[in-house]
């Protein structure tokens, strides 16, 4: 992402480390930026999170030395990233990387990506 350009929630599990910066900055955690950067935490690592034991939730809240409502803070945008994702209630555009030539493929891609996920979301038991 360029530095005028805000990340792309739709697919955040994609971001990079700088994205995940500048996405803490929109969601007024600006001050774990730097932490965030130094312990490589990128997108795919937050979709991970859901994931995480509580051991594995402890460790991290120490490791980037949040406090405990800041940590909900931040598990509650990542709840609406995803909620607003699998709804279909963001946008989509072609990555800032893509030459326009490509916008109609991409688009088309993360429409379909984004129905076989809440189709597989359906179907889990």
């Amino acid at each position: 992402m360029t530095k005028e350009h805000p990340p792309e929630p739709l697919d955040f599990f994609i971001w990079t480390v700088e994205d995940v910066g500048m996405w803490l900055e929109e969601i007024n955690l600006g001050s774990y930026r730097q932490i965030f950067k130094e312990n490589g935490v990128n997108g795919e690592y937050l979709e991970g999170m859901s994931m995480f034991t509580t051991e594995q939730i402890l460790r991290f809240i120490r490791r980037c030395h949040m406090k405990w409502g800041d940590f909900i803070t931040l598990c509650k945008e990542l709840r609406r990233i995803k909620v607003a994702c699998l709804k279909g209630e963001q946008k989509v555009r072609r990555p800032w990387w893509a030459p326009s030539c490509l916008s109609i493929f991409f688009v088309k891609v993360a429409k379909r990506n984004r129905q076989s996920r809440v189709i597989s979301l359906k179907l889990e038991p």
